[in-house]
């Protein structure tokens, strides 16, 4: 994610936190950040927080993901701090709230991923 600027800042068991600079070429034609720009950046954190509650026989995809947005943005920096709200036998769902550098609530995004269980390859 280092072609929009997407930076790690903090992790722990079922927490992720990064950042992002508000950048010109990010804002669309009304002057805003694209919102399919700060989804990006909660969707990151999302997995991340959720990548460390598993097992290493466990993998994760997206199979939905919803936004909410809050208010616009022109300049700055975002910061998104996500956490797993829940982890079951077949699902991981988490939730992530993207803030500005003057600590408004930006949007707040939910996710549900399928864990996958690796398989072992055969020799044979």
């Amino acid at each position: 994610m280092d072609f929009i600027g997407i930076k790690p800042v903090e992790f722990k068991e079922g927490y992720a936190q990064f950042r992002m600079p508000v950048r010109p070429e990010h804002l669309q034609a009304a002057g805003k950040m694209q919102g399919g720009l700060i989804v990006a950046l909660a969707d990151e954190a999302i997995a991340h927080a959720m990548v460390s509650q598993l097992t290493p026989e466990e993998g994760l995809t997206t199979i939905e993901l919803k936004s909410n947005f809050l208010a616009g943005v022109t300049s700055g920096e975002l910061i998104a701090t996500a956490t797993v709200f829940k982890k079951g036998d077949s699902l991981i769902i988490g939730d992530c709230l993207v803030t500005d550098d003057k600590g408004r609530n930006i949007c707040r995004v939910s996710a549900t991923f399928l864990l996958l269980m690796k398989k072992d390859k055969k020799v044979t």
